[in-house]
Formats: structure tokens, C-alpha cells, sequence
């Protein structure tokens, strides 16, 4: 059984979660960096995310990341508009970061729109595909020698300044989650051997009480 303190902590998590927030990331290519993408994600409040490979290495290296947070999802992908086929049909505004020029100041976006973040891989930066369906590149002003930064740090930038956009609106103090979502998942978190079991017997989940004791 749970423990009350961490069903409580589940919880919150969930209540702050942005449904129409995300990240998509382009052929990101090292462990460390997808790892460090996916806990940012979680810190700003978004529980699914997109990786897009083209190649089978990398593509094993993001299903090892993947692994990083239980408290996300990672989707995979071998090509860039099944995702953005997907992002266009929630609505969201496409968003790349890119350093060439004539990029809008990331600043200077509203993330408090349904939005999806792609950012580059270290090797190749965006790929063509990535930049043919976007609705706007944006990017970091660079006042110094280095032309780009390393890309986990460049997502977690972009990511607080939507994270402080949405909080000026409020939008952490309500459930953004569609109630019967939430609810499906606060269980799946709170009792993952259990919530397999029902999901096999197409037993309906059980109602759980404010202590995460299942009524």
C-alpha cells in the first residue's frame, strides 16, 4: 500500500501537470542530454514528451533515457511529421530553436499557447524536416564567442521562460488535466502492479480516498 505522504506528492505532481505543453527533440543523440531533457520536462510540469531518430544507435540510447523518469512518458518516432502530423491535430504551435538567423527572441513568445518545443541535435542540429513544419524558430541571444549551447541546457532555458509565462496566468493553480485522465493515472502511479492487473482483467479501477487508500 502506498504511504499517504507520497500518494499526496503523486497527486500534486499530477494537479501541475501541462497537458499542452512538450518537447520534441530532434535526433538528440546523447544519453546525458536526453536524460537532462526529460528532467527538466518533469520539473516544468509536462508528463509526455516526443524523440525523433533516424538512427538505430541513437534510437536505442533514447529508449535507455527513457528510463530516467518514471513520472514522464517518451514517445518514439522514426520520422519527423508523424509527430508534427500529431502536435498539429492537439493544436499546438510548433516551435524549433534554431541558431540561424532571423529567429524570433524566445522571450518573446506566448507559451502560454499550446506549444511543442523541437530542439536540435548536437551533431547535425535541426534537420530540414523539423524546420519545413515549424511555425516559428526561436533562439537565444548569443553575446559571446560560443554559437549555440549544449542542447539540455538550451531546452531548459526556453522551458522556465514558459514555465514563468504560465504561472504569471495561473495556469499551475488548476487541474489542466482532463479529470478522468487524471484520476486513470494518479491510480497507474500510485499502484502500477495493481493497475496491470485490473488493465488485463478489464476491471474498472477502483476509487482511491485523500490518503491513497483504495475505497
Amino acid at each position: 500500500m502506498i504511504s499517504p505522504d507520497r500518494f499526496r506528492k503523486i497527486r500534486h505532481m499530477l494537479l501541475h501537470r501541462q497537458p499542452d505543453l512538450t518537447v520534441v527533440m530532434d535526433n538528440v543523440n546523447k544519453a546525458h542530454n536526453l536524460s537532462a531533457i526529460i528532467r527538466s520536462c518533469d520539473t516544468v510540469g509536462i508528463g509526455e514528451l516526443h524523440a525523433v531518430s533516424y538512427r538505430k544507435s541513437i534510437y536505442t540510447e533514447q529508449d535507455a533515457a527513457a528510463g530516467a523518469s518514471k513520472w514522464t512518458t517518451l514517445h518514439l518516432y522514426h520520422e519527423m511529421a508523424t509527430v508534427y502530423k500529431k502536435l498539429s491535430d492537439q493544436n499546438m504551435q510548433i516551435l524549433v530553436a534554431s541558431s540561424s538567423a532571423g529567429c524570433m527572441d524566445f522571450r518573446n513568445i506566448d507559451y502560454t499557447m499550446p506549444t511543442a518545443l523541437v530542439v536540435g541535435a548536437e551533431w547535425d542540429g535541426i534537420s530540414e524536416a523539423a524546420l519545413h513544419g515549424a511555425d516559428q524558430t526561436i533562439a537565444i541571444p548569443m553575446f559571446g564567442m560560443v554559437e549555440s549551447l549544449n542542447v539540455s541546457v538550451a531546452t531548459a532555458l526556453i522551458l522556465f521562460e514558459a514555465q514563468r509565462q504560465r504561472s504569471a496566468k495561473g495556469m499551475y493553480d488548476s487541474l489542466q488535466m482532463e479529470p478522468g485522465l487524471f484520476h486513470q493515472t494518479l491510480f497507474e502511479l500510485a499502484y502500477p502492479r495493481l493497475s496491470r492487473e485490473l488493465r488485463q482483467e478489464g476491471t474498472p479501477y477502483p476509487r482511491l480516498d485523500e490518503e491513497g487508500r483504495i475505497c
